[in-house]
């Protein structure tokens, strides 16, 4: 089983930048991918960004390319999420997530394992 902790977040204005980390411990050896995922008040979670546990590949929402970088330590088990010209749409309670049930060229899905959870807040 693996534990996925989160951290960074917080209030940021408009344009600014924020950094969630999301550190993988325990059974790490096969995650397939870490993902990020994002839930504002009354609305659908929705995909944000993801990235293989081995290789390059990446992947992104529609809403955050060319604004949001994924990344990952490996000396760490750490994957942050960097994002960048913040927008008060962006309001959100941001998780980690590991484990999906596939991968394929586009897309990773069916996340098993989560984060706690952190809180990003983009004031106008």
């Amino acid at each position: 089983q693996v534990l996925l902790v989160q951290s960074g977040g917080g209030l940021v204005q408009a344009g600014g930048s924020l950094r969630l980390s999301c550190a993988a411990s325990g059974r790490t050896d096969n995650l397939l991918a870490v993902g990020w995922f994002r839930q504002a008040p009354e609305k659908e979670r929705e995909f944000v960004s993801a990235i293989r546990w081995t290789g390059p590949t990446t992947y992104y929402g529609e809403p955050v390319k060319g604004r949001f970088t994924v990344s990952r330590d490996d000396a760490k088990n750490t994957v942050y999420l960097q994002m960048n010209s913040l927008r008060p749409e962006d309001t959100a309670v941001y998780y980690c997530a590991a484990n999906p049930r596939y991968c394929s060229a586009f897309e990773c899905a069916d996340f098993s394992s989560w984060g706690q959870g952190t809180q990003v807040t983009v004031s106008s």
